[in-house]
């Protein structure tokens, strides 16, 4: 069984990184700038030049282009450490990191490495995914209707995309299209692009939403854009092979995200329960309210052992896909209802923008739909169990 040998606790380094993450965190990172800078309606140059400042860009790409180095385990960790405070305002690095060591970093020729990485690494360029449809969702190739013909030097580009976080500020976008019109498979005939996201005929709109608000995800719609051959990521026509390949470890960071999370849902709790009174006597000593802290750390430490598991078998590059959506359901259920609970604990200040619980819920309430729902997660976990396909 894969289970064999199994021991996925962080070695030494491992340790001292998350250690060092942790007091960064603390010190760059305090709650009440992060509750500050989601609200904003502009994009925070800030935060970014902090994480840049950190060289936290440069983890998991190799030293030779300019980065920290390390791998899918530290990605985690850095994933779930700053989520203990940003929450979903995380993916201000998140998007840049798959792109470049997840995408760039394993199906890149050497040239685009090095053309790529090192502005990566130094925080010089933010990249944003352009890959849902507007009528798509979780039926990516289904409802892929973005095409990209060839024309002489490189492809015209004419379609649209929904959702694609980051986009109206990004340096670049990691572009699906399909290339094939009549493919006798959906996963056929699908390319990926690195597109300058300033090029002519692109127009990126923010979409108001519940979360994550100073972020932005954007309609983006491509009129006539042109991209370069030498822009084209892996092989033409090939392009979901190199996308399924990366879910794995998109589905990783979801999971250590929502577990950052549920650590800053609980802390926010005890400090909640231990300081309010009721009754003659802090709110901490009723059953109800204990109960609902113990199951909040209880899915927090079910869904880090789930989470690192699913890591551990990725750095070793052994089958892991089962783990990695069974610890992106879980740990994103646990966080949105120990959120939930969280606000039921703090009554009217859960309520108001004045405190973060609010924020955890609404940033991790994306994480039951995107970047797959739970419902398709389950779907692949029973198919993998032998059941029929459901879909």
């Amino acid at each position: 069984m894969a289970d064999a040998g199994l021991d996925f606790d962080l070695t030494e380094d491992q340790q001292d990184f998350q250690s060092y993450l942790r007091g960064f965190v603390d010190e760059k990172l305090p709650k009440d700038f992060c509750r500050e800078i989601e609200a904003r309606t502009e994009f925070p140059r800030d935060l970014w030049q902090i994480l840049s400042d950190a060289q936290l860009h440069g983890i998991g790409i190799p030293e030779e282009y300019g980065g920290q180095g390390g791998g899918i385990m530290e990605q985690m960790l850095v994933a779930q450490e700053l989520s203990r405070n940003l929450a979903g305002l995380v993916w201000i690095w998140g998007t840049t990191a798959f792109a470049g060591s997840k995408a760039i970093g394993h199906y890149g020729t050497e040239e685009q490495k090095q053309r790529w990485l090192p502005d990566i690494a130094a925080g010089r360029a933010l990249y944003s995914i352009a890959l849902t449809e507007p009528d798509g969702g979780t039926d990516v190739l289904g409802a892929m209707r973005t095409r990209a013909e060839r024309v002489e030097g490189g492809w015209r580009v004419n379609g649209a995309k929904i959702w694609s976080t980051m986009s109206h500020v990004a340096d670049q976008l990691l572009l699906v299209a399909r290339t094939q019109p009549d493919p006798d498979k959906p996963s056929r005939g699908i390319t990926v692009f690195i597109c300058d996201a300033k090029t002519e005929g692109i127009t990126a709109t923010p979409i108001p939403k519940l979360g994550m608000r100073s972020l932005g995800s954007c309609e983006v719609k491509f009129d006539n854009v042109f991209i370069p051959d030498e822009n084209v990521l892996g092989e033409v026509d090939q392009g979901w092979r190199l996308l399924s390949e990366t879910l794995n470890s998109e589905r990783i960071m979801v999971a250590a995200q929502c577990v950052g999370a549920l650590d800053g849902v609980i802390a926010d709790m005890l400090s909640y329960a231990q300081q309010r009174e009721a009754f003659g006597q802090p709110i901490g000593r009723f059953q109800a309210v204990q109960h609902m802290i113990a199951n909040a750390y209880i899915g927090f430490q079910t869904s880090q052992l789930l989470t690192y598991k699913a890591a551990w078998l990725q750095s070793k590059n052994l089958p892991c896909g089962v783990e990695a959506t069974a610890a992106k359901v879980f740990a994103s259920e646990n966080v949105v209802k120990a959120a939930d609970d969280g606000i039921q604990i703090l009554g009217g200040y859960g309520y108001s923008l004045e405190y973060d619980m609010q924020r955890y819920w609404r940033d991790m309430r994306l994480y039951r739909i995107a970047p797959i729902n739970n419902e398709m997660g389950r779907n692949f976990v029973a198919e993998s169990l032998g059941l029929p396909r459901s879909f």
